[in-house]
């Protein structure tokens, strides 16, 4: 197997995580976002949407989409578990993933695509608009979130999961965005630093 990554982009980071949190290494092929690697005819090829990562197997089957890699590694390496083991937490546990790819790191991601000037040729044309439309969103997504942190150490309950790695990938990847976490927000914070601790966060 081999992954295509890259280390500018936060969803090969969800990857990169979910790996080191599995104790699994997986060959990598770095792909050079700023020099527009992902757009040109070749990588094109493997994905035609253009997004990484990707994970290619030994046959030439590629599966693209972080959540999906992710389970295709957990099916192989099941333990520790990181998707849930019971039908309520594998519920719980997809809900909040999801929320948090939609609510939360979505619209980060399209403040950063939509205003900052790095992302000009890759985000062509770039909406002022929209990075502002979105920047509430955002801001919105973190109380809720703070809120459900009130009475548990992880988002979806007692123990760290992959929807965990979404929650904090997204939240650094507030900083390049230039969205400041509110202080006031002191469970989201916490959650955010216990996150971090982790030694799978500088994958």
């Amino acid at each position: 197997m081999k992954l295509y990554n890259s280390n500018l982009a936060p969803n090969p980071r969800r990857v990169r995580i979910f790996l080191a949190e599995k104790g699994v290494k997986i060959p990598r092929i770095e792909v050079d976002l700023a020099k527009l690697e992902h757009k040109a005819a070749e990588f094109s090829a493997l994905n035609p949407f253009q997004t990484i990562p990707i994970l290619e197997l030994d046959d030439g089957t590629r599966i693209a989409e972080s959540i999906a890699i992710c389970r295709y590694i957990e099916e192989l390496w099941p333990e520790p578990n990181l998707f849930g083991l019971t039908a309520l937490e594998r519920a719980t546990i997809e809900m909040w993933q999801r929320q948090l790819e939609l609510r939360l790191l979505l619209p980060i991601a399209q403040v950063l695509r939509h205003s900052h000037p790095h992302m000009a040729e890759m985000e062509n044309p770039q909406v002022p608009e929209w990075a502002a439309a979105n920047r509430p969103r955002a801001l919105r997504a973190m109380a809720i979130v703070d809120e459900a942190l009130r009475d548990r150490p992880f988002i979806a309950g007692d123990r760290f999961t992959v929807a965990d790695i979404t929650g904090l990938v997204a939240l650094d990847f507030a900083r390049p965005a230039r969205i400041a976490i509110p202080q006031e927000l002191a469970n989201l914070i916490r959650w955010r630093e216990t996150l971090k601790a982790r030694p799978s966060a500088t994958a």
